[in-house]
Order: structure tokens, then sequence, then C-alpha cells
């Protein structure tokens, strides 16, 4: 004899509505160390552009050098981290998703700032060229 078969209980892990997260331990760990990376990068990025207005000898008097290309640098990096929220937001992987979106919020804040100081300085050198910090072009 043979009994009637119940269809199948609604399963959510299959079909094209499944909700897969990424496994949290991987989500902290991968999260964690892009933003290493991330404030590692942007660490030497300030530190080779302070390293260009410091200078040891006591007779010459050091300048910083425009912001321009160091805001690049940083805009880059904050782009990455676009990218990589992007994908950890595809992944469901929460943890990166926060912790990247905290870094292009930073990025974002030092590029605008930056480029708003880089802006004001050369309007200023432009103006009036005996400005101090403005370079001599002799």
């Amino acid at each position: 004899m043979d009994l009637p078969v119940a269809p199948p209980a609604f399963d959510a892990t299959t079909g094209p509505g499944a909700h897969r997260r990424a496994d949290l331990g991987a989500d902290i760990g991968v999260g964690c160390a892009l933003l290493l990376v991330e404030l590692i990068a942007l660490a030497g990025i300030f530190w080779l552009w302070f390293l260009t207005g410091f200078d040891l000898d006591p007779a010459e008097t050091a300048t910083a050098a425009p912001l321009w290309p160091y805001v690049a640098a940083v805009g880059g990096t904050g782009v990455l981290a676009l990218v990589a929220t992007a994908i950890a937001a595809r992944a469901r992987a929460l943890v990166t998703v926060v912790t990247q979106a905290v870094v292009v919020v930073l990025t974002a804040v030092v590029v605008f700032g930056g480029a708003t100081a880089q802006s004001h300085q050369d309007r200023l050198c432009r103006d009036t060229p005996s400005a101090a910090g403005c370079q001599d072009n002799r």
C-alpha cells in the first residue's frame, strides 16, 4: 500500500530567494584586516606628505609639498574601500560593510578637507606670492 507523500515544507536556504550570509568569523576577520591595511596606507600617505616639509638643515626653510598628489592617493584608497563595500554587501558580510563604509566616509572627509585647504593655499599664493607657505619660483 502506498501512502500519500506531503509536499516539502518551505525552505528559505534554497532557490532563487536564498538568503545566505557570509560566515561571521570570516566577516569579522576580513573587515578588521581591510581596515588595518587601509589605515596603514592612509598613515603612510600622511607620513610621506609630512616628510616633504621636514628638513634637518637649520639654514633652509622647508615648505610642505602641494597636497594634490596626496589627496589623489587618499581618494584612491577611498575608491578601493568603496569597491570592497560593494563586494561585501553582495556577500552579505555586514561587519565588513560597516567598517568599509566608515573608511569611505573618513577618506571622503579627508579628500574634501585636503582639496579645500590646498585650493585656499593656491588662491592665496596666486593673489599674494610672498605669503607664508608659498614657494619661491626662482
